[in-house]
């Protein structure tokens, strides 16, 4: 049942000197799949966003959009957690969104210094960034609060007009949770069924892969099963709904464990299954009184998840961090381009900034990526701006309606490719300055160009300059993290019972996803050492075949007991 260790490094890839990647161009542009919920979020921008724009319209204050804005669009957010989960966690983005826009408030009513007002925003930037990687929350991460908190940093404040702004910010806020919330009405359990989904997908597309194949879709499988195990372990009561999904998602182990017996066709039935409201496909063979022990979700699992996660959360954010580096590009790379952009004498200098704070990825060359596919974006962008101010500037009703069609334009398109995205996002950041007052086009389309020149290219720069050296020994610290998980699963296969079992093969999936994503992290990094390969595959082999002796373990030990 247990598997061997993985063996030393070898000399050739443990030492090893700095090295400097290509950059590709290759494939950047390339149009992806889309989200399976692009909708989601794009409906409910649109939705939480009308509300207060046609109230605003109404009393005649279309000046004010700015700060409800803020708000609005935190129903970008969470749209991929359980109800009970996302019911808190999108209250914290409202309430992180508020604290962004009062910061960005009271700089801008203390000083009108623009020098100031870019130290502040790259420094908001680069914290931004940080607790929206540590947490997690995204799509679309750090870059709306940045987008926001820059542009209010500009916008002229007394101290005595901040509540008043902040309430509208407040406000709209709490219409975009009604709207993230309100179709836990309909359909209680949706996101569960749809990570579920995605973890029977991906078992099945691992089951029929073969040779070379096969290991490349062993992590994104792997990936998969984690993401519905979280999903369903996140919160709430376990209901036979849950329950039903939890007995899927042990069946997509069970063809992670063993592919070569798994039936590829069948989980995808199961996958098309949970589409819609219907009831939950129920695999056979399985007993509703066996219910609590298949499925082994003890309730001391329950009680030290809140400190896992907060000790999770200080793991991620704390000395010696993996983010650190990334929250520092983030900082120098906001504040060059914003001071460069101040001193070509660019009027909208927080969208140089906005632009550098978008570049950032987990490393140089998916930064790089990032920043070609802005460049493309923001270019095309102009152009679509140019055809549509015409219609925009017809009355401040018909800039309301071609906010809203860009805005879900932007979220049904990012997901295919960020480049195509930012083809609505760029025209709808003009189009948001002119709720003020109308302007003239060619002047917004020459500032926007050199912004997004300058931001890009400082940007990316600044990822060059800034290294992270330790991105090789985050990696030696996930390949520890993931023996001692598998330890920790084969201790477990001494006496099998769902009890101590299934959490260890869980915390062993956990390890060995975040090894591939520690490892990818660092491929693309430069200035380091030679990565451990040889290490990594050694580790993520014997993680493997020990989730393979934990689904056999766990099948004997229930033939025992019945």
């Amino acid at each position: 049942m247990s598997s061997a260790p993985p063996p030393s490094p070898s000399p050739s890839r443990s030492a090893g000197a700095s090295r400097v990647r290509r950059l590709p161009l290759a494939g950047v542009l390339r149009p992806g799949r889309p989200s399976d919920i692009w909708f989601k979020p794009a409906s409910s921008v649109a939705v939480a966003t009308a509300i207060p724009n046609l109230t605003l319209l109404a009393i005649g204050r279309l000046d004010l959009v700015m700060y409800t804005m803020a708000g609005s669009f935190c129903a970008l957010y969470t749209h991929n957690l359980p109800y009970a989960a996302r019911a808190r966690a999108l209250a914290g983005v409202v309430l992180g969104m508020l604290a962004s826009v009062g910061i960005a408030l009271v700089a801008a009513s203390l000083t009108t210094s623009a020098a100031a007002l870019v130290a502040v925003g790259a420094l908001l930037a680069a914290a931004q960034k940080t607790l929206c990687d540590a947490t997690r929350i995204g799509p679309p991460g750090h870059l709306i609060f940045t987008f926001i908190s820059s542009a209010t940093l500009f916008a002229p404040q007394t101290i005595g007009q901040v509540p008043g702004h902040l309430a509208l910010t407040l406000g709209a806020g709490a219409v975009a949770w009604l709207v993230g919330m309100a179709p836990a009405l309909v359909r209680p359990h949706g996101p569960e069924r749809r990570a579920t989904a995605r973890a029977l997908r991906a078992a099945a597309a691992y089951a029929e892969a073969s040779g070379p194949g096969r290991e490349r879709a062993r992590p994104a499988a792997a990936a998969a099963v984690h993401a519905a195990w979280q999903s369903l372990l996140a919160t709430g009561a376990r209901t036979a709904a849950r329950r039903a999904l939890e007995r899927l998602v042990i069946r997509a182990e069970e063809a992670l464990a063993a592919p070569s017996t798994a039936d590829p066709d069948q989980l995808r039935s199961w996958a098309a299954g949970l589409r819609g409201t219907g009831a939950v496909p129920r695999p056979g063979g399985v007993r509703n009184e066996e219910d609590d022990e298949l499925l082994g979700v003890e309730a001391e699992l329950a009680a030290g998840a809140d400190g896992a996660v907060k000790a999770s959360l200080w793991r991620r954010i704390g000395p010696g961090s993996p983010l650190l580096p990334i929250a520092l590009r983030t900082a120098v790379g906001c504040a060059l381009a914003g001071y460069a952009s101040l001193a070509l004498g660019v009027g909208r200098p927080y969208w140089a900034l906005v632009t550098a704070a978008s570049l950032y990825q987990a490393n140089v060359t998916l930064t790089w990526n990032r920043g070609v596919q802005r460049v493309v974006g923001n270019l095309v962008g102009v152009l679509a701006f140019a055809a549509i101010a015409p219609l925009a500037h017809l009355n401040h009703a018909a800039l309301i309606v071609c906010c809203l069609a860009l805005a879900f334009g932007a979220e049904a398109l990012i997901g295919r490719n960020y480049w195509l995205g930012s083809v609505c996002v760029t025209p709808m950041a003009l189009l948001v300055t002119e709720f003020a007052r109308f302007q003239q086009p060619g002047e917004l389309i020459l500032d926007r160009v050199v912004d997004t020149f300058v931001g890009a290219l400082l940007g990316i720069v600044a990822a060059i300059a800034v290294t992270n050296r330790r991105a090789a020994d985050h990696i030696e610290l996930a390949i520890d993290a993931t023996d001692r998980a598998r330890a920790r699963a084969e201790q477990a296969l001494a006496s099998p019972t769902p009890a101590t079992l299934r959490p260890a093969r869980r915390g062993l999936t956990a390890a060995l996803v975040d090894l591939r994503t520690a490892h990818d992290a660092a491929a693309g990094e430069w200035w380091q050492r030679a990565l451990p390969e040889e290490r990594v595959m050694a580790a993520e082999q014997a993680g493997h075949r020990t989730l393979a002796a934990t689904v056999r373990g766990m099948e004997q030990g229930e033939r025992v007991r019945v």
